[in-house]
């Protein structure tokens, strides 16, 4: 699926200081921040993600869809443990194949540095098997049926068949593993700003995390 650019991109005051409230985070996985971009396809994850990490300085982004496959929409949580996760925990440099959604197969690699801060995003990003791996959740506020209609504007009419088929099952996701509820950051998904009240936004002083880890 390919990425799009929702809403504009400069790094404002709260992205600012959400980055350095993720930098000030305890590591939660070995000695890096792990932070999920979660929300519904089409919500603007990619494009927010890239935002963060430009105002973290360059902070590597793991990017789901490269891990996914036609077949597993869902079923990459255990190319990300081995691949990814264990990596970073032990302190090391990680890197993955990346699936090409055109060629039906994967093709190519992609390095992630054992930076302070990593980014995960992506539809599912901060289930339940990650969690224990995270230092933060960040929840793109953006409702099931806009993100598609977004989506499919962006993918064209070609699409659509896949559309159907991705809109069931990451409703059934979530309703056996929400995200959101487990996000002490949430973000506007049409202007990409982050929600007055939650971590990050600049008038919360406290540098909090709800998320368990090991």
């Amino acid at each position: 699926m390919a990425a799009s650019g929702p809403f504009p991109t400069p790094v404002d005051d709260a992205l600012s200081a959400l980055a350095a409230q993720l930098r000030a985070l305890p590591p939660s996985c070995g000695p890096v921040r792990l932070v999920a971009v979660d929300g519904h396809a089409g919500s603007g994850k990619t494009t927010f993600a890239g935002r963060l990490a430009a105002a973290l300085g360059g902070a590597p982004v793991v990017h789901l869809d490269d891990l996914a496959t036609h077949e597993e929409l869902f079923g990459w949580t255990g190319r990300l443990r081995a691949k990814v996760l264990e990596p970073l925990a032990a302190g090391r440099d990680a890197g993955y194949r990346v699936y090409d959604w055109t060629l039906r197969r994967f093709a190519g690699t992609a390095a992630v540095p054992a930076a302070p801060v990593v980014l995960v995003e992506g539809v599912g990003a901060g289930r339940r098997e990650v969690r224990p791996w995270l230092a933060r959740v960040i929840w793109m506020e953006l409702d099931a049926a806009a993100a598609r209609r977004r989506g499919e504007e962006r993918d064209g009419p070609d699409l659509a068949a896949f559309w159907a088929g991705w809109a069931r099952a990451e409703s059934a996701h979530f309703a056996v593993d929400p995200s959101r509820p487990h996000a002490a950051t949430r973000v506007d998904g049409v202007t990409g700003r982050i929600l007055p009240g939650t971590v990050g936004e600049p008038s919360t002083s406290a540098l909090t995390c709800d998320i368990a880890r090991t």
